[in-house]
C-alpha cells in the first residue's frame, strides 16, 4: 500500500492511495480517539525510545519537540547529540524511534503488504536532512519510492481544485508553505498535469514554533511576569498554552485567554499581530523576488499564491497576503494536510501527474592546485540544475592527476558570487582524500593528511562522477581506471 507522508516540524500528516482519493489516513492516540496527525515528537520510556502520541502522553522531562528544526543545521549528522532531560542520543538514533512509530500506523492500514510512501522534506532541505530522513524511514521497514519537496506536493492539490485558474496567459503558481518550524515558497509552472519547479526559496528556521515564542513572551509581559525564570518543562507548558490559543484563532476574534499556572491572562489579538507581523513581512521579502518589480500580480503569469502549511492558518497570514496580491491567494482547505495529500498523488502511479524539479541548491567541489598553495572551485552542478521525476544528475569530470595527492572538499551552495565564482552560502558534504601516488595508497586517511600536496609529471588518469538521484542526495566516486582504484563518498560527514 503507499502513502504520502508529511514529515512536520509540529505535527506528522499521512494520505493513503486509495484508487484515485486520497484520504488523510486517521491516526488513534492513547485513548483510542482518532487523530489527523501524530505530534513530531520523541520521549524516553525509561530507556526506550518512543515517538508521536506514546512519547506526548509520558508528560516526560525527556520531550524532544520540532524534531525537524534540528535536522536543518549545515552540521547535522546522524550522530549529533540530543538532549533528552539529563541524557543525550544520537540524532539518528531518536529520528529512527520517530520513524518506527509511524511505520507501526501505517501497518495496521496495510496489513502484510509492502509499505511504499513518498516523503516530503522542505525545498531548501540540505543534503544531510535528506539523507537521515531517508536513512530513518528506510531503517523503520518502508519502501521510499522517493522525496518531493513540500511545495511542489502541494502544487498538486492546487491544480486538483484550482484548475480553473489556470491558462495558458496565466500558467504559474507560487506555493507559500509556512510551516510549524520552516518556510519555503516556489514558483511552479503547470502545463496540465506537467509541474516543472522554477524556483525555491525559504527560511529554514521560520514557522508556527515561532509565532508560539513571540506570543508566549507577550503573554507573560502582560501579566507582569516578563523577567520571570521557567525551568524546560514550565517555559514548555507556557509554549503549548501558546499554541493552543492561536490555533483557536477566528477571522473575528478580537482577545486571547491564555492560563499561566493559576492565572488567566487576556491579551488583544491586535496586540499579538502587531508583534508578529515582521515574521510575516520576512516571508513577503523572501518570496518578492519570484514576483519580480511588480507590486501586484495583475500584470505577470501568476495565476494565484496557494497558501499551505499549519502557519498559515493564523487569520493575519492570509490577510496580509491578500492586502499584497488581491484575490489570487487562495488558502487551501487544509492547510496541515495539502502536502500530504499532495505526497499521496505522487506516490500514485495512475495519478498522471508529472513532476519537473530543480535543485534548491547546488553542488560543487573545493580543488587544490598549484602543489596545495591555491584552491579553485567547480561548480558542478548549480541550483537551476533540472531531472525529470525518479531520475538522476549525473556530472563527470575527467582529467589527469597533477598532484601526489588529491584534496577534494564537495559543498552545497546556494548561489555563486558574481565577483569571484566561489560560493557565498556553503555547506560541507564531505571532504575526500584521494592518493594518486599507489605508494600512498596503504596509509591511513590521517596518515595521508599529513601527507605535503606535491607536483607531480605524469599522474594517473581520473574520472570523477558525482551523481544526484532522485531524493536530492549526492553521490562521489573518484577512480583510476588504470589499475582499478577507486574512492567513494556520501553526503552524510558523520560517517
Amino acid at each position: 500500500m503507499r502513502f504520502g507522508i508529511d514529515f512536520g516540524t509540529t505535527r506528522t500528516v499521512i494520505a493513503a492511495v486509495d484508487r484515485g482519493n486520497y484520504p488523510v489516513l486517521p491516526v488513534p492516540d492513547t485513548e483510542g480517539d482518532p487523530q489527523e496527525y501524530i505530534p513530531s515528537v520523541v520521549a524516553l520510556d525509561g530507556d526506550r525510545l518512543v515517538g508521536g502520541w506514546d512519547a506526548l502522553a509520558l508528560d516526560s522531562p525527556t520531550l524532544v519537540r520540532s524534531l525537524k528544526r534540528l535536522l536543518s543545521s549545515g552540521d547535522t549528522t546522524a550522530d549529533t547529540p540530543v538532549r533528552l532531560g539529563d541524557q543525550e542520543r544520537p540524532l539518528g538514533e531518536v529520528l529512527g524511534a520517530f520513524a518506527d512509530g509511524v511505520i507501526r500506523h501505517l501497518r495496521d492500514h496495510a496489513g502484510d503488504g509492502d509499505i511504499e510512501v513518498v516523503l516530503g522534506v522542505p525545498a531548501n532541505a540540505r543534503s544531510a536532512q535528506r539523507l537521515l530522513t531517508l536513512d530513518a524511514f528506510t531503517r523503520a521497514g518502508a519502501t521510499v519510492l522517493g522525496m518531493v519537496n513540500e511545495p511542489s506536493a502541494a502544487a498538486f492539490e492546487y491544480t486538483h481544485l484550482h484548475s480553473r485558474t489556470l491558462s495558458p496567459r496565466r500558467s504559474n503558481v507560487i506555493v507559500y508553505d509556512l510551516g510549524g518550524g520552516t518556510f519555503d515558497v516556489t514558483l511552479m509552472r503547470i502545463d496540465g498535469h506537467e509541474h516543472t519547479v522554477e524556483t525555491s526559496l525559504g527560511i529554514s528556521l521560520l514557522g508556527g514554533d515561532d509565532f508560539d515564542e513571540a506570543l508566549a513572551d507577550l503573554s507573560l509581559a502582560t501579566a507582569g511576569r516578563a523577567d520571570d525564570v521557567f525551568g524546560r518543562r514550565a517555559r514548555q507548558k507556557i509554549l503549548d498554552e501558546a499554541r493552543t490559543a492561536k490555533e483557536q484563532l477566528k477571522p473575528q476574534s478580537r482577545r486571547m485567554i491564555l492560563e499561566l499556572g493559576d492565572e488567566d491572562v487576556i491579551v488583544p489579538v491586535s496586540d499579538f499581530y502587531d508583534e508578529v507581523t515582521s515574521l510575516v513581512d520576512q516571508s513577503l521579502e523572501i518570496m518578492q523576488p519570484l514576483i519580480g518589480a511588480s507590486e501586484s500580480l495583475a500584470d505577470t503569469e501568476i495565476a494565484g499564491v496557494y497558501l499551505v502549511g499549519g502557519a498559515s492558518a493564523l487569520p493575519l497570514v492570509p490577510r496580509m497576503l491578500r492586502e499584497r496580491f488581491g484575490r489570487r491567494v487562495h488558502r487551501s482547505p487544509l492547510p496541515t494536510a495539502s502536502t500530504a495529500v499532495g505526497l499521496a498523488i505522487a506516490a500514485d502511479p495512475d495519478s498522471g501527474y508529472h513532476l519537473r524539479d530543480r535543485l534548491s541548491r547546488g553542488i560543487g567541489v573545493f580543488r587544490e592546485r598549484d602543489a596545495g598553495a591555491a584552491v579553485i572551485f567547480d561548480a558542478l552542478a548549480g541550483p537551476d540544475a533540472q531531472a525529470e521525476s525518479g531520475e538522476s544528475i549525473t556530472i563527470t569530470r575527467r582529467y589527469r592527476a597533477a598532484h601526489n595527492v588529491g584534496w577534494f572538499r564537495y559543498v552545497e551552495y546556494s548561489a555563486l558570487d558574481a565577483a569571484s565564482d566561489h560560493p557565498g552560502d556553503f555547506t560541507l558534504l564531505a571532504e575526500v582524500l584521494v592518493p594518486f601516488d599507489p605508494a600512498l595508497r596503504s596509509l591511513s586517511d590521517a596518515e595521508l593528511a599529513a601527507v605535503p600536496v606535491e607536483r607531480s609529471e605524469n599522474g594517473p588518469e581520473v574520472i570523477e562522477t558525482v551523481t544526484i538521484d532522485a531524493h536530492g542526495i549526492a553521490a562521489i566516486r573518484i577512480e583510476c581506471p588504470a589499475d582499478g582504484f577507486e574512492v567513494t563518498a556520501t553526503v552524510n560527514v558523520g560517517e
